[in-house]
């Protein structure tokens, strides 16, 4: 599975001394990798927690906007002592754009084949498995 976002999309985004400011947790003059990974890995889980009921994970490709988004929240969890305004207003319109695809308002643009099963109405079926123990709310 390919990253949602990379510390390359970070940095463009952000540019170099935003992240060097809150992700050089040691001082070397580097992005710690452990502190960008777990950022980019809180995003990945929140943006898989949304498009999950619509798609199917993990996505074979990541779609540019899914990218934005992973960057957005990714930024925001970075900055552990409070993001400033114009990062909280990106990482909140991230949410809300994850929010409008799992109400369906909005579709990602991924191949044919990666949405969830779901019935006429548009709605994502969930198979449940019958228990093999019986019928009785497991008591005998």
């Amino acid at each position: 599975m390919a990253p949602y976002a990379t510390l390359a999309d970070l940095l463009a985004r952000a540019g170099e001394d935003e992240i060097l400011q809150v992700a050089d947790r040691d001082a070397d003059g580097a992005p710690d990798p452990t502190v960008v990974a777990s950022a980019i890995a809180t995003a990945e889980s929140e943006i898989n927690g949304y498009i999950g009921a619509r798609y199917r994970l993990p996505l074979t490709s990541v779609p540019g906007l899914v990218t934005t988004w992973a960057v957005s929240i990714a930024r925001y969890h970075l900055h552990r002592d409070g993001a400033p305004d114009h990062v909280v207003r990106d990482w909140k319109s991230a949410m809300d754009g994850l929010r409008d695809v799992a109400k369906a308002l909005v579709s990602l643009p991924v191949s044919e084949g990666t949405e969830a099963p779901s019935d006429d109405a548009g709605r994502v079926v969930l198979v449940k498995q019958r228990p093999l123990w019986g019928g009785f709310g497991g008591f005998l």
